[in-house]
């Protein structure tokens, strides 16, 4: 009798995807692309761990000048929910979990995380009045001389996307490639239906197809079609595609600013 792999949820996660089904066949389809997985956990380390090396001198910089400019810690870490395949073959579990995801500080230190919470649950329920009314304010913060949420130093870093760079970390430890979905913050993910969930089906990742193909940030349903695009199509090659399209699509974001 052939023995598929394995396949278990996080105890501690509510979500309404996946179920023991839903996530056994993820792990039966994941399997029947061992060699891509092996490749692709190849590829995120020799990328991931020679890059930390060579940005180790600006992402120093970086945190000092952090550091500088508002009072709290340079790396802001926040749990966020992925996809992780444990062991090789036929003993390989995948599981859905939740994992510390680093970023650059980019906001004051203890920013009241709300406007993020009310806005995804407005995206995730397709109330557009909402969405509007969030979007409007958010302008209107932007238009402060004191943005009482992003500091001087995040406001750029956010525009050059360089408060992304300890991600890679993440990559190196194997929480995430250097391709695919974005993870899910916890509400996030216990806010999904079982349509949205079915995002995490896949190892969530840097960067990915909605971001180089440029879609708006706030078009959630556009970015749901995408990262299922992607866990249906996902190969080697896309990922080198996707990796080659990334810095054109940050230089892109960054003359739209």
């Amino acid at each position: 009798m052939k023995r598929f792999p394995e396949a278990r949820q996080d105890s501690n996660l509510n979500v309404a995807w996946p179920t023991d089904e839903d996530l056994l066949q993820v792990a039966r389809r994941n399997e029947r692309r061992r060699l891509y997985f092996a490749s692709k956990r190849v590829l995120d380390f020799c990328v991931a761990a020679p890059l930390l090396v060579v940005l180790s001198p600006l992402m120093a910089l970086i945190a000092v000048l952090i550091r500088l400019d508002s009072p709290g810690p340079a790396i802001f870490k926040q749990p966020r929910v992925g996809l992780r395949r444990r062991g090789m073959g036929r003993s390989a579990t995948w599981e859905l979990r939740t994992f510390t995801f680093y970023k650059f500080r980019s906001m004051f230190h203890g920013a009241d995380p709300s406007l993020h919470r009310d806005f995804t649950k407005a995206l995730l329920s397709n109330d557009e009045t909402t969405v509007t009314a969030l979007l409007a304010g958010e302008e209107q913060l932007k238009k402060m001389t004191h943005d009482p949420r992003i500091t001087r130093v995040g406001r750029f870093l956010r525009k050059a996307s360089l408060d992304e760079l300890p991600q890679l970390w993440n990559v190196l430890k194997g929480d995430m490639g250097l391709v695919g979905p974005r993870p899910p913050t916890v509400y996030e993910a216990e806010m999904y239906d079982r349509r949205q969930a079915q995002r995490m089906g896949a190892m969530p990742g840097m960067t990915g197809l909605w971001q180089t193909n440029g879609r708006c940030c706030s078009d959630y349903e556009e970015m749901i079609q995408q990262d299922l695009m992607y866990i249906d199509q996902q190969s080697f090659w896309l990922d080198l595609k996707v990796l080659a399209l990334t810095p054109l699509a940050v230089l892109r974001a960054r003359g739209a600013g």
